[in-house]
C-alpha cells in the first residue's frame, strides 16, 4: 500500500472515533485537529458512507454526512468500543510486531507496544514462538554499515525502469523491507538527488572511507519515486473509476477534475497504464507516450491475428 493511503486512512480511522464520541462537532473543529480541508474530509464522509460490517442491511452500514456544519456518523458504534481480539489474531499480531522489531526498523512505540502485547498474551514467547524470517542478503551488511557510519558507498546498480547496470555513488539514509523486498534510501550522487534503491539490483556494493553529512530531517523509510531531468513526462486526465491512480502512483495533481502529470523512466510506464484504463482515462499531452501507446497496442492486436 503506498505512502499517500495509508496516512488517509489512518487520518479515516482517527477521525471516526473523535466524531462519534465528540457529538456535534463542527467542520472547522474536525479540520483543524485531523488535517483536513472541507474537500477532503467530504470525500472521506462520502468513502466510509454505508461501510460496515457483514450482513450489510440497513443496520449494519454507517451514516457519514455534513449537516450544515455540524459532522455527523451515525451507526458506527464498532469504532467506539475497545477493539477485542480472539486468541488466534491475538498470536498472528504478536509474531507480526516480533517480525517487524527483528529487523530494527521498528519504532520505539511499536517495540513498546509489542513488549506489553508479548507480556500480557504469552510471557515466555522467546521460548516458544520462533519467528522465522527468510535469510537477508549479504550487502545489507554493507549498506546498514554505511547507513550507520554516514560513509559513502559505491555501488554497481541495475535499474528497473531501462535495465542499465552502472556504478552509482550514494549517501545512504536508511535501510529497509517492503512488499517483500529490501530497499536502500539514499541521495545519489550519480543521479544528483534522493533516490529508494532494491537491494536484490544492486551486483557489488563497497562502502568507503569517505564520510557524509545526513540531512537534518531523513526522508521516512518508504518505497517512493523521485521524479529526474531525463524522465518521461505525461499529462493524463483521470475519470471517475481512475481517479484511484493519484493514491497509488507518485503522480502530481494538477486540478480537482483528476488532471495528473505522471513521470516515469520509461515511456512504457504510463502507456501500460493508460491502456489499462481504458476509456477511464484520455492522454491529455506526452509525445512518448503516446507512441508507446500505439506500439503495445499494435503488438497486442497481432498477437490474436
Amino acid at each position: 500500500m503506498r505512502s499517500k493511503t495509508e496516512r488517509r486512512l489512518t487520518q479515516i480511522l482517527s477521525m471516526i472515533p473523535w466524531v462519534i464520541a465528540n457529538p456535534g462537532a463542527r467542520v472547522e473543529e474536525v479540520c483543524d485537529r485531523f488535517g483536513y480541508d472541507r474537500r477532503d474530509l467530504v470525500a472521506d464522509l462520502n468513502l466510509v458512507f454505508v461501510c460496515g460490517l457483514p450482513g450489510y442491511g440497513p443496520g449494519d452500514l454507517m451514516d457519514a454526512y455534513i449537516d450544515e456544519d455540524e459532522v455527523v456518523i451515525d451507526m458506527a458504534d464498532y469504532f467506539s468500543r475497545q477493539l477485542r481480539l480472539n486468541p488466534a489474531e491475538a498470536l498472528g499480531l504478536l509474531a507480526s510486531g516480533m517480525a517487524l522489531t527483528s529487523t530494527g526498523q521498528a519504532p520505539p512505540a511499536l517495540e513498546s507496544a509489542v513488549s506489553k502485547l508479548r507480556d500480557a498474551l504469552l510471557p515466555d514467547a522467546e521460548a516458544v514462538l520462533s519467528v522465522d524470517l527468510s535469510e537477508e542478503p549479504e550487502v545489507l551488511d554493507i549498506l546498514r554499515r554505511g547507513a550507520t557510519d554516514a560513509r559513502v558507498i559505491d555501488m554497481v546498480y541495475t535499474s528497473l525502469g531501462r535495465g542499465e547496470t552502472k556504478e552509482r555513488s550514494i549517501e545512504p539514509w536508511s535501510v529497509f523491507s517492503a512488499m517483500g523486498n529490501w530497499y536502500v534510501s539514499a541521495h545519489c550522487r550519480t543521479a544528483g538527488g534522493e533516490r529508494v534503491f532494491r537491494v536484490d539490483r544492486i551486483r557489488t556494493a563497497a562502502v568507503t572511507n569517505e564520510q557524509f553529512e545526513p540531512p537534518a530531517e531523513i526522508p521516512p523509510p518508504e518505497v517512493r519515486y523521485t521524479p529526474s531531468e531525463d524522465d518521461v513526462r505525461a499529462t493524463i486526465r483521470l475519470g471517475p473509476n481512475a481517479r484511484w491512480v493519484a493514491e497509488y502512483y507518485p503522480v502530481e495533481e494538477l486540478d480537482q477534475d483528476g488532471l495528473v502529470r505522471f513521470s516515469a523512466s520509461d515511456a512504457a510506464v504510463p502507456a501500460r497504464l493508460l491502456l489499462r484504463l481504458g476509456s477511464d482515462a484520455e492522454l491529455v499531452d506526452g509525445d512518448e507516450t503516446n507512441l508507446r501507446v500505439s506500439e503495445i497496442r499494435e503488438a497486442i492486436l497481432r498477437r490474436y491475428l
